[in-house]
């Protein structure tokens, strides 16, 4: 119970940690979501504009809401700047305020550059006398901090609406408002409230709360009850993906895993009890050749030999199980023999390099326990060598195997990358690189938390072990 309130802290840790990476990652997952196609969950939004998409996926995802529980800041920045939601022109905004320290104007001044751009793109819309230059150039300055290019793009623009000859006095007339808001914020200069610092509380309403616990419009449950947001790219959410594509991850980790100690433990045994003997040294050269062959190397050699119509077309090169799904009427061990002939060369991939790795580890392990004076007094005694090995040297040999055990469960969300992406098969590891590839974010983080969670899993089930193992190890504090 005590390693179990110890994981509370740990797991708030991570989640700070994964919440941290999701809001600085770069891009804008508005313009992700927006550009991505369009499903049938977009029903409400497909005949609006881009920006009511926007606005529709803002409030949706609970961007509009501050970050955190509380902001520190200085004075000088007001509460609420987390509502400019594009990233470069909070920066602006930002350093501006670094740079003059006095909100009111700058806040006047950002408020001019949009009605000036507003009624410039209404211009442009409604006929082509203003330079289709300008409306980069007013956009411009939305992203811009440092007086000299702020001139010189406010020169730009002056230049730009005489070159063109328009003769309309509100554009003239909201360019010299622009230009005098500007102005204002340079002579109203009040750098010593960046100095100043200042708490502002928001409660319960902010996106890291909404991100653990869920929101009360129910658009998220929260990550505490299996809600990890929504897919950028498939609009779908991340749980039902990652339901979906779980179950080949998890058959092959397992799989690969169980054959490997299947394989491996007997080996390693063996070796260490016949040190120095013939077959400790096969054993020896045949697993440091299976442990040095690359992955993608032996797949690719495997798929080139063993499914290829040109050698021996005995295996499927491609896939879980047909394309065309199962027959109707199909018994689960007729499901399995129907599979059977796409999973042989993905398992021999998964577990090889397991299998001599662990051999490798038993063999070292064993040999240190089979010269210990304990080892030495039970053969004095008379004990049988079957005995000895495997009742005394063996148990004292699991810490290890044990470890190792452990990593098991956060390769069961990570997967295999590599093997996964040459064998296509549709699993974790394959919607981990389609995550990256379309900085679909959500997915990548869920990834992230749940492979932490998994770990601390394992951490725990080992020690667990360590103490079957070992009846001297004790979790308890003995006063």
């Amino acid at each position: 119970m005590k390693r179990l309130l110890f994981f509370i802290p740990t797991l708030v840790v991570i989640s700070l940690i994964a919440f941290i990476i999701s809001i600085n990652a770069p891009g804008d997952p508005l313009d992700i979501i927006v550009s991505s196609t369009l499903n049938h969950d977009e029903g409400v939004v497909m005949n609006t504009s881009k920006q009511d998409k926007k606005d529709f996926w803002r409030t949706k995802l609970g961007l509009n809401l501050p970050i955190f529980y509380f902001s520190i800041h200085p004075l000088s920045e007001p509460d609420t700047l987390y509502r400019i939601f594009n990233k470069d022109e909070r920066k602006a905004l930002e350093r501006l305020l670094d740079g003059y320290g006095n909100w009111i104007p700058i806040q006047s001044y950002y408020h001019a550059i949009n009605k000036f751009s507003d009624a410039v793109n209404e211009t442009i819309n409604d006929s082509l006398k203003i330079p289709v230059d300008l409306k980069f150039e007013v956009h411009a300055l939305k992203t811009f901090y440092d007086d000299i290019t702020i001139q010189y793009k406010l020169n730009r623009v002056r230049d730009l609406l005489v070159a063109s000859g328009f003769s309309s006095m509100n554009i003239f007339n909201l360019y010299n408002d622009l230009r005098s808001k500007y102005e204002e914020v340079k002579s109203t200069k009040t750098s010593w409230k960046n100095y100043v610092p200042t708490v502002t509380f928001y409660g319960t309403k902010n996106q890291y709360h909404r991100w653990l616990l869920g929101d009360e419009f129910g658009n998220s449950k929260g990550i505490l009850r299996g809600d990890f947001g929504t897919s950028y790219i498939t609009k779908q959410p991340i749980s039902e993906i990652i339901y979906n594509r779980l179950g080949w991850t998890i058959y092959f980790s397992l799989s690969s895993i169980i054959l490997a100690y299947l394989f491996s433990i007997p080996i390693g045994i063996k070796a260490a009890a016949k040190k120095g003997k013939t077959f400790d040294k096969i054993s020896s050269v045949i697993l440091f050749l299976m442990y040095s062959l690359p992955v993608f190397w032996t797949a690719t050699l495997l798929l080139m030999t063993f499914a290829n119509p040109d050698v021996f077309s005995l295996f499927k090169p491609s896939g879980v199980k047909p394309t065309e799904g199962f027959s109707s009427g199909d018994s689960l061990l007729q499901k399995i023999m129907v599979c059977l002939p796409y999973l042989v060369l993905p398992t021999i991939c998964y577990t090889y390099s397991s299998i001599a790795f662990i051999s490798r580890t038993i063999r070292v392990s064993m040999m240190d326990s089979l010269s210990q004076d304990y080892i030495r007094t039970a053969r004095a005694k008379g004990l049988s060598e079957h005995k000895v090995i495997y009742k005394h040297a063996f148990r004292n040999s699991l810490f290890p195997i044990i470890t190792m055990f452990a990593n098991i469960f956060p390769l069961v969300v990570s997967g295999s990358v590599i093997l996964e992406y040459i064998f296509s098969i549709p699993g974790m590891g394959t919607e981990v690189i389609n995550a990256i590839d379309e900085q679909n974010y959500p997915m990548i983080i869920a990834v992230f938390t749940l492979t932490g969670f998994l770990t601390l899993i394992g951490y725990l089930v080992s020690d667990i072990l360590y103490a079957m193992a070992d009846p001297r190890i004790k979790h308890s504090i003995e006063k």
